[in-house]
């Protein structure tokens, strides 16, 4: 039984993340485990798992919909919405001023000097989460374990391999693994009697162009609908719309508007946040937010009633485990992917090695403050050196 908590509480542990959970969708997934789950104990192992396992079936951005999970668990709606805000509003107002500043000096040729720290020291903080999210979820690197839990190892290679060579997350993978060691576990006595199906100032404050505001609205709204998993997955689909499709940014604003993405807490998709910015003010950045983090707050909240009262089945119980062995290794996939973009030589693969090093062997030291010491020394190296 997870210890009693106030949502009051909660709400501020969201708000705090959202400021300071560096480290993208794996790292923040990470955070919430450790913390909820082991350190607080407000959250149970297995309603971890079945948030865990949600979000990744439902489109739209990992690490929030697995925080609006966690707060609709004990706190219903009221719960979902609160945890939801304050988990996004702290980046979205970072990027949101960010953007101000990036119209207004020209650039951000300093963020890129600091990205090259801060990148590096990202993956090794991210490997390390990943590293005790596949303990918890699966089990030791050990053969007793490979043995006993050879089936969800496999799952967890082959999403691993795929979200690799592909470079982004399969959710039929997801479900085809769920399924698969449901029949072989648990295979369910009878088919389910009833079902449920889920579709569905001068600084850019004032101005606004309510046409583009729509343009912006369905966009954005399409990719907080149909794109799986982490912002990881998002990108790609930002790109060919707001540079190849709409170009409303040139090749250069959109990488950087990725950069803002990696050294802001929160979840990466905030970015989304800064190119709304960038194409229409305050508003644009507002519509864009919403209309991306909108559906995937509705994809978390209107499942999870349905979800929380079968997830104790034994069949369920073995297609949520099969699907959080897949989930997890493509999450460990995409610490390759990204660890190939950001270690691009020996400074930055030390700076990850350290990262990693330091929170295997300290306690005390935490993951914003090695965040702000491999940006300084990012910055140094990268505009000195």
């Amino acid at each position: 039984m997870a210890n009693q908590y106030s949502l009051k509480e909660l709400t501020l542990y969201f708000l705090k993340l959202g400021y300071s959970g560096f480290g993208g969708p794996v790292a923040l997934v990470g955070y919430m485990h450790k913390d909820l789950v082991e350190k607080r104990q407000w959250i149970s192992e297995e309603e971890y798992k079945n948030g865990l396992a949600l979000a990744q079936l439902a489109p739209g951005p990992l690490a929030a919909q697995l925080g609006i999970y966690l707060g609709f668990v004990h706190y219903g709606v009221l719960g979902a919405t609160l945890v939801g805000g304050a988990f996004i509003l702290p980046s979205f107002l970072m990027v949101v001023l960010l953007g101000m500043a990036y119209q207004q000096f020209g650039g951000l040729p300093w963020m890129q000097a600091v990205f090259y720290g801060v990148g590096a020291a990202v993956i090794g903080i991210i490997a390390v989460s990943s590293y005790k999210l596949t303990q918890k979820s699966i089990g030791k690197f050990s053969l007793t374990s490979l043995k006993n839990n050879w089936l969800l190892w496999l799952f967890f290679v082959v999403a691993c391999i795929i979200t690799v060579i592909t470079k982004k997350e399969n959710a039929g993978l997801f479900v085809v693994a769920g399924l698969v060691y449901m029949l072989a576990k648990a295979p369910p006595k009878s088919f389910f009697k009833t079902s449920n199906s889920l579709l569905l100032l001068q600084m850019g404050f004032w101005e606004y162009d309510a046409a583009l505001l729509w343009k912006i609205a369905l966009f954005f709204g399409e990719a907080g609908a149909f794109v799986f998993g982490s912002g990881l997955a998002i990108v790609p689909f930002l790109h060919a719309g707001v540079v190849q499709q709409y170009g409303w940014l040139t090749e250069q604003q959109f990488v950087d508007a990725v950069a803002v993405a990696m050294i802001t807490p929160g979840p990466v998709v905030i970015t989304v946040g800064f190119i709304g910015y960038l194409v229409s003010g305050f508003w644009g950045a507002t519509v864009a937010a919403l209309a991306t983090f909108l559906p995937c707050y509705l994809f978390t909240v209107l499942p999870a009633p349905y979800f929380q009262k079968i997830a104790k089945n034994a069949s369920i119980k073995a297609f949520v485990d099969g699907i959080t062995a897949a989930v997890v290794g493509a999450l460990v996939g995409a610490v390759g992917v990204i660890g190939l973009r950001s270690i691009v030589d020996i400074p930055t693969a030390l700076l990850a090695l350290v990262a990693a090093l330091t929170l295997i062997y300290s306690k005390k030291i935490q993951e914003p403050y090695i965040i702000l010491v491999a940006a300084a020394i990012g910055f140094v190296v990268k505009i000195y050196f």
